[in-house]
C-alpha cells in the first residue's frame, strides 16, 4: 500500500508539473500576456508538485504534506474562480494592476524579476485570450485545482490509514 500511495504523490506532482508546461507552451505558442493570477496559479501548480514529491519520498512528513496540498490546491481553486468571475464580470475598478499592488501581485513580480520567461505577467486578468471547448484557461485551471483538492483530499486519507 505505501509503494502505491507514493506513486500516486509521484503521479500528482508529475501532473502539476505537466499543467504548468501545459500553461507556459501554449502561452509562447499563441503568444499570450499572462496575468498576475494565470502566474500564481502557475506557482501554486510548482507548490502542488514540490509537495507530492515531497510527500512521496519524505514518509514521516506524509501527513503535513497531505494537510499542505489540500490548502494549496483550495488556493487555486479560489484563485482560478476569482479569475474565472472576472472574466465574466469585467470591472475596471476590480482589474488586477489597477492600483497599488496586492500580495499576489508582488510575489509576481519578484518571481517575474527572477525569471521573466516564466513568471513575467503582462497581460490583464479578465481577458479570454485562449478558450477552448467554450471554457478560458481560468476556468480549465479551477477545474485542475478542484481535481488536484479532490485527490490531495484521497492522498490524505490514504495517508492516515499508514
Amino acid at each position: 500500500m505505501r509503494l502505491a500511495l507514493r506513486h500516486a504523490f509521484v503521479v500528482v506532482g508529475v501532473a502539476a508539473i505537466s499543467l504548468t508546461a501545459a500553461a507556459w507552451g501554449i502561452g509562447e505558442l499563441l503568444h499570450l500576456q499572462p496575468c498576475p493570477l494565470c502566474i500564481f496559479q502557475r506557482l501554486l501548480y510548482l507548490l502542488l508538485a514540490a509537495l507530492a514529491f515531497f510527500a512521496a519520498f519524505v514518509p514521516v512528513a506524509r501527513r503535513l504534506f497531505c494537510g499542505l496540498l489540500v490548502l494549496t490546491a483550495a488556493g487555486g481553486v479560489t484563485t482560478a474562480s476569482y479569475q474565472s468571475w472576472l472574466q465574466w464580470q469585467p470591472d475596471a475598478s476590480l482589474e488586477c494592476g489597477s492600483g497599488e499592488p496586492n500580495l499576489i501581485e508582488r510575489i509576481v513580480y519578484w518571481f517575474g524579476d527572477l525569471w521573466p520567461q516564466m513568471f513575467m505577467a503582462t497581460g490583464f486578468c479578465s481577458s479570454k485570450e485562449w478558450v477552448f471547448l467554450h471554457l478560458s484557461m481560468a476556468n480549465w485551471s479551477a477545474l485542475c485545482f478542484f481535481a488536484f483538492l479532490l485527490a490531495a483530499a484521497w492522498l490524505a486519507r490514504g495517508a492516515a490509514r499508514n
